[in-house]
């Protein structure tokens, strides 16, 4: 046969990309000399439009029914998947703090191991003949971190609860154990340092600490999240989660319709109709999720008690969990025009006037009154606080946090892995699904103590300070209290 050398090529080009063409074998023959000639985009159309879909399917490739079903195989396993880690996940929720704590510890120990592994196995020829201890030392350096993140809060824990207070004398030794811990590594790691190979061993140093930044220091604080009440550890994550699936979503239906930019070069599947609804979405479904969860005293009481069963938690609510009545600025409404604002209906916008145009006496209007000039728009809304402070939190859940998304597909990129390890069937490892959740923890514990409660001080808290006055500052201290007037 005599084939043409551009229509070869082209043909070579369609057979290998099967997802492409549904017709990769088509070819003109005749009983002369045959040519091969591939298929235009125009007769793939006609093809396409000419056959029904079951015939379609019988002329695809062995190869591409083969791809098909694969596809249909990972999303079923990627769905099982994910149905049990939020059944895992919604378990060990209802199981306590102590046991969620747990869940976070084992969590961090896998996420660190994966990432350090990345460089481990692209350098193991290099690492296991010539540097001792690599893997021992990378180690010693994450008991360290874990060490000094939980050890400063487990001594709060123990100065907010009187019944632990017996283990204060033994929490005081806690900061010279960190530096104990972190000396004896130092001095290993520079002692196993070889010469010849100190440049490569300071940037495997390097890399451990960019990996200690992201596993232990952006959750250093997550577990007061846990523990000044659940919602603070549920919330965000379900906001990632929800950005997650709502982008996807966003991007495989609207994707490269109306901005055919590409968003961002580290992650090309990556579109900006995925990133855009994922953040509409995310803002909306986090109104009512956050609404939901103020409802259960399970997500919203705090505690500093270590208990390994679960039992009713009682607390007096923060007034953030309480229903409250708010007025939608009044400022919103002129940008629109007063017919189509009336159409909300005056159980939603009532409209105000000020009476004998007396910008004092204000009053709702009547119709036909001519007393009466329209002053401005009044909605009241009934909403839970908390709901406001959600806004603040999805808008970081999708604006900021799939940038730790971005920074892991750079690292795979990097190191030509394409996933970082296979311990979730259909998902890869921990971190192709935590790389966002990391520094969300992080953003978390940050509004918290901004906006919500910006000191923790308890009556237990009080106690031991008040064991570290001396006698003459105890007598002022009980002075100074009973000058406080009672709240009535």
């Amino acid at each position: 046969p005599v084939h043409s050398d551009d229509n070869m090529s082209s043909f070579l080009r369609d057979s290998s990309d099967n997802s492409s063409s549904d017709n990769d074998d088509a070819a003109s023959t005749s009983n002369g000399p045959q040519t091969t000639v591939a298929p235009t985009s125009a007769t793939q159309k006609r093809a396409s439009s000419s056959f029904p879909p079951s015939r379609m399917r019988r002329q695809m490739s062995a190869s591409a029914v083969s791809k098909d079903e694969s596809r249909l195989r990972k999303l079923l396993t990627r769905i099982l998947s994910g149905l049990i880690m939020i059944s895992l996940f919604i378990a060990i929720l209802l199981s306590g703090h102590v046991y969620v704590c747990a869940l976070v510890f084992v969590l961090q120990g896998l996420l660190f191991r994966e990432l350090v592994t990345v460089r481990y196995n692209a350098f193991f020829d290099r690492i296991d003949r010539t540097i001792p201890l690599f893997r021992t030392t990378q180690w010693m350096w994450f008991g360290v971190a874990i060490f000094y993140a939980y050890s400063e809060f487990a001594v709060e824990m123990i100065k907010g609860d009187t019944n632990l207070h017996y283990l204060l004398d033994v929490a005081q030794w806690a900061p010279l154990l960190s530096f104990g811990m972190y000396t004896g590594t130092f001095v290993v790691t520079i002692a196993t340092m070889q010469t010849g190979h100190i440049k490569f061993q300071l940037n495997q140093l390097c890399w451990t600490i960019v990996v200690l930044c992201l596993t232990v220091g952006q959750l250093k604080y997550i577990m007061h999240n846990i523990y000044n009440g659940l919602i603070w550890f549920t919330l965000p994550i379900l906001l990632v989660i929800t950005n997650d699936i709502m982008a996807y979503f966003s991007g495989i239906t609207c994707g490269r319709k109306f901005i055919h930019r590409t968003f961002v070069e580290l992650s090309p599947n990556k579109t900006w109709e995925g990133f855009i609804g994922g953040g509409i979405f995310t803002v909306v479904i986090g109104w009512y999720l956050s609404r939901f969860l103020a409802k259960f005293a399970w997500m919203t009481c705090p505690t500093n008690t270590f208990a390994f069963f679960p039992h009713e938690l009682v607390c007096e609510k923060e007034n953030i969990f309480h229903e409250a009545t708010t007025y939608f600025p009044s400022q919103a409404f002129e940008l629109f025009p007063r017919a189509l604002i009336r159409l909300l209906g005056p159980s939603r916008v009532v409209e105000i006037c000020s009476v004998d145009r007396d910008a004092t006496n204000l009053t709702a209007c009547i119709s036909g009154a001519n007393n009466m000039k329209h002053h401005h728009w009044e909605m009241a809304l009934s909403i839970v606080p908390i709901q406001l402070h959600s806004i603040l939190l999805s808008l970081f859940a999708s604006l900021v946090a799939p940038f730790g998304g971005f920074l892991a597909s750079g690292i795979k990129r990097a190191y030509g892995i394409k996933d970082f390890d296979s311990i979730i069937p259909g998902h890869g490892g921990l971190m192709d699904r935590f790389d966002c959740q990391l520094i969300m923890a992080l953003a978390t514990w940050v509004h918290y103590n901004t906006f919500v409660k910006i000191t923790t001080v308890s009556v237990s808290k009080l106690l031991y300070m008040y064991r570290l006055l001396g006698e003459e500052e105890r007598k002022q201290f009980l002075e100074k209290i009973t000058q406080i007037p009672s709240a009535k």
